[in-house]
């Protein structure tokens, strides 16, 4: 991917969600307040573009934990070079970090 890929906000949010260590989509929807139509559709076109990698879990697991398999998803190199671009265009977006577990 030689061009500069422009990332939409919600987009960018997305990809430093995913840097951040939250690898899918529900995951992804409870940390940021997107709804499910705005997250699905940006993770294939992210994933199409080359910014993100997509995998599904085991099915065993998933059935074993009574749910759907999930697929989870990782930032690539060109996917850290379009955030580091986004974060510029959107500085809020470069200040989100992943919360702190809370110490009972």
């Amino acid at each position: 991917m030689s061009e500069t890929v422009r990332l939409s906000h919600s987009a960018a949010l997305l990809l430093k969600t995913l840097k951040e260590g939250y690898g899918y989509g529900f995951d992804i929807m409870n940390i940021t307040g997107l709804p499910s139509g705005t997250v699905y559709p940006a993770l294939r076109r992210m994933e199409n573009d080359g910014l993100i990698d997509g995998t599904w879990e085991n099915e065993q697991k998933a059935q074993k934990e009574d749910r759907p398999a999930r697929r989870y998803y990782k930032v690539t190199a060109a996917g850290k070079v379009a955030l580091v671009e986004a974060e510029k265009k959107y500085p809020l977006i470069a200040q989100f970090a992943r919360p702190k577990a809370v110490k009972a």
